[in-house]
């Protein structure tokens, strides 16, 4: 693969990992599990292949969720990574050897776990009572859901315990039983409510639910799968949680002490099977480096420890019959087959619709109504046919044929060279592609108007106030109070978050416009090097191709998207309603620049500040940042679990270590 090749295809798949990471995290996701742990895999060889081309914003080097802005946002004292993962028995014993391999001639034993499919949460105790609850966020930094984790039952808001540490944390799963999440479900469908998809994705709108008291009915459930403190010389992983469970934590009477790969690989066989008679939905199983001296000297990567893996099982494959095939249409003009289903119980939920892909995914399957066909469905989201009982068809049976025109203005459909995606080239008329476009512009990740959900928007298109992104802004009170469902405080809510939407960024405006191949990065990337609307509508295909990650397919279609006459209107009514379409100016260098001349190298986590602002105080105070620690730094900013190589450097040289407390001080203006 040549480099250039190699760029394409890293940039192509992060920005896919990205978007069905996000997907994932907000309940709504389109592929499996294990198809996206897939994409993710071939993402690390690529960039393992050629690392001078991974992305500064990499989906490989984050871990978890996207914190929400209705809770507060709070600092893991220690990281919350995730865990590297396989669907192979090979991997597994490759991990046991690598163990070994490090710690040669030490006896290791491994502790397993089931890996329960919730939300990940650590609980900070002071002084045996609950502090704080949070979500693991993006390993880093998670939302603090205190009030609503008090609510779970079995978890202990005070701890009587003797010789109990001052301060500790207890990291583990929130989940909802299978039991309740079915009672719920049951009594939705009763009040004519769409049931949700699964357990997992109900926990995670649950712990984001403002209201306590609709937590506290959803009675979810918490196993702990950690200790963690400086207080108490654990030796062993296992001790822990022995000490949670006097403590009264309720954990899953599940795990076991292994000594061997075969014990290991019995341990996984055993719940393969007896997954399905388990309370709670798993997903695999998790192994551990039990010692824990032996965890500290085997280390982590940059993003996981390499004393733990987790195995996952593949996807459950079922029968059913297919019933007809419907097509949705994107914004982008993207024909997607949906396959409708009878009803089947498929890991756990009810399944009536898969994914087909797209016309080559069919002619490959070779679908006719009726057929029995084999459903793949892992991380209880939405399935995906893979293959088709074909002796068991009915010689009457009619072959499904992808459509020539399109369903939603019959529109003949073309197809882009290299790609197997069918479009619909009506992108200025065809409804369903100007609803998804009005939905994308104002979606969380582009101009955050989350009053503005799919439904309001349909109704708003249907009645002739929408037709284009810019009518948001021309929406009147009494347009949005006549509809169904629509109340006065309501009607204000949705009026006010178009309103607010006027400060979002013109990065973020940019990404908005849904200009083909134009994702989140490219915004960026075209923002800061072009800095407003009007300098990138004049701009040439020459001197896009300078920014950094803009190549012939995206330059060409920036151009083509500013050269249709309707897009530059849409421009102009934006800046009309008072949109940033500019990047706002740098702040200004205070008069008094206290840290000029000075160098500093920052490591570790800090509590009050993320490392990225506290960089840019550094900066804004005329401070000059290095990477690593020689005779020219002034200073190493240490925050906790700081670098041991930095601090003994540090040492060494003889220079001096700031707090988090000193650098904040410093650099007060």
């Amino acid at each position: 693969m040549t480099q250039q090749a190699a760029k394409e295809e890293i940039a192509q798949l992060s920005a896919a990992v990205h978007h069905h990471n996000v997907l994932y995290y907000q309940g709504q996701p389109e592929i499996t599990d294990y198809a996206f742990d897939q994409l993710l895999e071939k993402l690390v060889r690529l960039e393992k292949q050629f690392p001078d081309l991974r992305l500064p914003n990499s989906p490989t080097q984050r871990v978890g969720e996207y914190t929400t802005k209705n809770f507060a946002t709070v600092q893991h004292q220690y990281p919350m990574l995730s865990l590297s993962n396989t669907y192979s028995e090979a991997e597994i014993q490759k991990f046991v050897k690598s163990a070994q391999k490090l710690l040669p001639n030490e006896k290791i034993t491994f502790f397993c776990e089931l890996k329960f499919d919730g939300v990940a949460m650590s609980l900070r105790y002071k002084e045996g009572i609950l502090v704080r609850a949070v979500t693991r966020g993006d390993g880093k930094k998670g939302d603090d859901v205190t009030r609503n984790a008090e609510t779970i039952q079995t978890l202990p808001k005070q701890i009587l315990a003797k010789d109990l540490p001052k301060a500790f944390e207890v990291r583990g799963e929130a989940f909802m039983p299978r039991a309740h999440f079915e009672a719920l479900n049951k009594a939705r469908i009763a009040d004519g409510e769409e049931p949700w998809a699964n357990p997992r994705n109900t926990t995670a709108g649950t712990l984001k639910t403002l209201a306590t008291n609709v937590v506290a009915e959803r009675m979810l459930d918490f196993y702990p799968y950690s200790l963690k403190t400086e207080a108490l010389p654990l030796k062993t992983h296992e001790e822990g949680i022995h000490l949670l469970e006097m403590w009264g934590f309720t954990t899953s009477p599940t795990y076991k002490r292994c000594s061997t790969v075969a014990e290991i690989l019995t341990y996984i066989d055993h719940w393969a099977v007896e997954k399905k008679n388990l309370p709670v939905d798993i997903d695999g199983i998790v192994i551990k480096v039990n010692d824990v001296a032996q965890q500290e000297r085997l280390g982590y990567t940059a993003k996981s420890p390499r004393w733990a893996i987790a195995y996952k099982y593949k996807p459950e494959n079922l029968a059913t019959t297919l019933e007809k095939v419907t097509y949705q249409v994107g914004r982008t003009g993207a024909i997607t087959p949906v396959a409708h289903l009878t009803p089947m119980l498929l890991a756990g939920t009810t399944v009536k619709r898969a994914s087909i892909y797209n016309a080559d995914a069919m002619r490959q399957l070779g679908l006719h109504l009726g057929d029995r066909v084999f459903v793949e469905k892992g991380g209880d989201i939405i399935p995906k046919i893979t293959g088709v009982n074909t002796t068991q068809r009915k010689p009457e049976s009619k072959p499904i044929i992808f459509p020539a025109y399109c369903p939603g203005c019959n529109t003949l459909l073309v197809q882009h060279q290299d790609e197997a995606i069918h479009y619909c080239p009506n992108e200025k008329e065809c409804p369903p592609q100007r609803i998804g476009r009005i939905k994308h512009f104002v979606h969380k990740r582009a101009m955050d108007i989350d009053t503005m959900g799919s439904r309001t928007i349909e109704l708003l298109f249907n009645k002739g106030f929408l037709h284009a992104p810019a009518d948001l802004y021309q929406l009147r009170y009494e347009d949005i109070y006549a509809l169904e469902g629509f109340k006065e405080r309501s009607t204000q809510r949705a009026l006010q978050g178009i309103a607010a939407s006027k400060r979002i960024p013109f990065e973020k405006v940019l990404f908005a416009l849904a200009i083909r191949h134009v994702g989140e990065t490219v915004a960026q990337k075209l923002a800061n090097h072009f800095h407003n609307i009007d300098a990138l509508i004049g701009a040439t295909t020459a001197e896009m191709l300078l920014v950094p990650e803009v190549g012939e397919k995206i330059a060409q279609s920036i151009v083509a998207y500013f050269l249709d006459e309707k897009n530059r209107k849409l421009i102009e009514a934006l800046k009309a309603a008072g949109l940033q379409l500019a990047m706002a100016p740098p702040t200004a260098a205070p008069d008094s620049q206290p840290l000029t001349g000075k160098t500093f190298v920052i490591s570790g986590n800090f509590q009050s500040i993320e490392r990225e602002a506290l960089k840019e105080r550094i900066r804004h105070c005329g401070g000059k940042l290095l990477s690593a620690v020689s005779k020219n730094v002034d200073y190493l900013v240490a925050g906790d679990k700081a670098g041991p190589i930095k601090l003994a450097a540090a040492q060494t040289l003889g220079v001096p270590l700031l707090s988090e407390e000193e650098i904040i001080n410093m650099t007060q203006l």
